[in-house]
């Protein structure tokens, strides 16, 4: 049999046994059901449209219609009708990825393996603009399709058994592979009814999207190392021409988030750990500090929190807070650098002189106690801090009610004890109030322990709710102004800190006033006893 064409274009019907499947044919998947119902259809009305195809050696190989081959020979056809055409192996692969987008039941792996065949060709060579013109699509489209080659096994087999979404799988292609089967984990939830055994239940793609910006992207912005500087990890390279930062690469994280970040955590802490030895390593004097408290560890250079006053940059707003220790400087400031914490990096001005009169001033303050000026001045600034914390507990409730419930029981259980272990014990008692969780029993009933039995009873939407909670303690142990922190926390959950706060404020004009009128209430007559007549 010859494979001769007359024409640049030719009609006939083919024997089946003549044709081949090409081998570079982007459609690897076909739903049988799908083409079951094909071939019923082929029985009775036969191939309305004709398979493409390119001579080849002795035979020919099928260049558009593998979908009805396979059907046709379900069908139990011998011949089939195809159009006979001469084209390159660019050209052919070209064909096939068009003919496959105008049907709906490609799946996007099969698209995406398809343009990333045409991106590797040697000639001719072409961009994703080139593409996207091609097949008629935006550029956006084709970048995307063109990641998802990158997923890792994991990620694809569930993509393949439709376990997820396009849109989980956009998404998640969008990560290092580092990252992906962690977020994979995260667009399930597992839930649980009559104690039945626990089904996991797939999370819409906004949740994803949430968790990856929460755990997975990172502001540039407040970076403390160079954006520019190629030679902090030379194997990285700058910042401002990585593909892994979203505002570098804003057709691939179209969407996904509207600042500068960066997508690679991994890369992201050894540009910290290298800008803190290169600027330790320029200035030795650098006093290295952790954002934790604790106590320092044997033969550590790094001091706690609780051993220094961190000197605030920004002005006091009133009188009240010109006398804070934290607005004012002695002769004992010094410039340090956090080594450890959640601010790694970053440079601050500390005290961490024990003996220092204006940052340690515990036996002055004793002494002034006695006077009823600033006796007074005391207990005015302690209702204003028992205002203001009864304010940010409202708050905080009110953002925790606000918690969506999203990562699986398993997960919350996990982050939740170990961030509990993080937190002190005077914040876990504000955790334990806010609960209502019992009283200790006994000297062993610590609230780390208390708060371990609860949590390990309770329901996922308490948990996550105690996640939102302890992040937030712990961090505003750890930062300068933890109303800052809170006022960012209820914009995030839409908490409105202004109605909370007049009601907080009422709240206690009402008990200022029912102390004054009990104060001002007449005290009963003291009853004097009558002596006995003289007999």
């Amino acid at each position: 049999m010859t494979t001769a064409v007359q024409t640049q274009s030719e009609y006939r019907n083919l024997p089946l046994v003549s044709l081949t499947e090409s081998a570079t044919n982007p459609r690897r998947s076909f739903d049988q059901t799908a083409l079951g119902e094909l071939a019923e259809s082929i029985k009775t009305q036969g191939i309305l449209a004709p398979l493409v195809v390119r001579p080849v050696g002795q035979h020919f190989e099928i260049v558009a219609g593998a979908r009805r081959y396979r059907a046709a020979q379900l069908a139990g056809l011998e011949t089939a009708p195809v159009r006979i055409v001469e084209l390159t192996d660019a050209q052919a692969l070209e064909t096939s990825i068009v003919e496959n987008l105008q049907r709906r039941d490609v799946h996007p792996l099969d698209e995406a393996n398809g343009f990333a065949a045409l991106m590797r060709l040697d000639e001719p060579k072409y961009s994703v603009e080139q593409i996207a013109a091609k097949v008629g699509k935006a550029p956006a489209f084709i970048l995307a399709r063109l990641k998802l080659v990158e997923l890792v096994p994991a990620v694809v087999e569930a993509f393949s058994q439709d376990e997820i979404g396009l849109g989980h799988a956009l998404l998640l292609a969008k990560l290092q592979p580092a990252q992906q089967e962690e977020a994979l984990a995260a667009c399930y939830q597992e839930q649980y009814t009559n104690g039945s055994k626990a089904k996991r239940v797939l999370l819409p793609v906004r949740h994803l999207q949430q968790w990856i910006e929460h755990n997975i992207l990172l502001e540039l912005a407040s970076a403390p190392f160079s954006k520019e500087d190629a030679a902090l990890v030379p194997e990285a390279g700058a910042c401002l021409d990585c593909p892994k930062r979203t505002g570098h690469n804003v057709l691939l994280f179209e969407g996904l988030t509207h600042a500068d970040q960066c997508s690679d955590p991994k890369c992201y802490a050894a540009k910290v750990d290298a800008h803190v030895r290169q600027t330790v390593a320029a200035k030795p004097k650098l006093v290295q500090i952790s954002t934790a408290y604790g106590t320092p560890k044997d033969g550590s250079a790094v001091v706690p929190r609780n051993k220094y006053v961190e000197i605030r940059n920004d002005k006091p707003t009133n009188q009240k807070q010109r006398d804070w220790p934290e607005y004012k400087t002695c002769k004992f400031t010094t410039e340090a650098i956090v080594t450890e914490g959640s601010e790694k990096g970053e440079l601050r001005r500390i005290c961490a002189n024990p003996e220092c009169p204006v940052h340690h001033a515990k036996k002055q303050r004793s002494n002034v106690a006695a006077d009823a000026g600033v006796k007074a001045e005391q207990e005015k600034r302690h209702r204003e801090e028992a205002l203001a914390q009864a304010t940010g507990l409202r708050v905080l409730r009110s953002i925790v009610e606000a918690v969506p419930v999203r990562l699986m029981k398993r997960d919350l259980l996990f982050v939740v004890e170990r961030l509990a272990a993080m937190v002190d014990e005077r914040r876990l008692a504000i955790v334990l109030r806010q609960h209502g969780i019992g009283k200790a029993k006994g000297p062993a009933d610590t609230p780390t322990k208390l708060l371990t039995a609860f949590v390990r009873k309770s329901e996922e939407s308490i948990l996550g709710r105690l996640l939102v909670e302890l992040v937030i303690l712990h961090s505003a142990s750890s930062v300068n102004d933890s109303g800052k922190l809170l006022k960012e926390a209820a914009e995030f959950y839409k908490v409105d800190i202004n109605a909370i706060t007049a009601k907080v404020k009422q709240e206690f004009a009402a008990k200022d006033k029912a102390g004054a009128t009990k104060k001002a209430a007449p005290k009963p007559a003291a009853k004097t006893e009558k002596k006995p007549k003289a007999a």
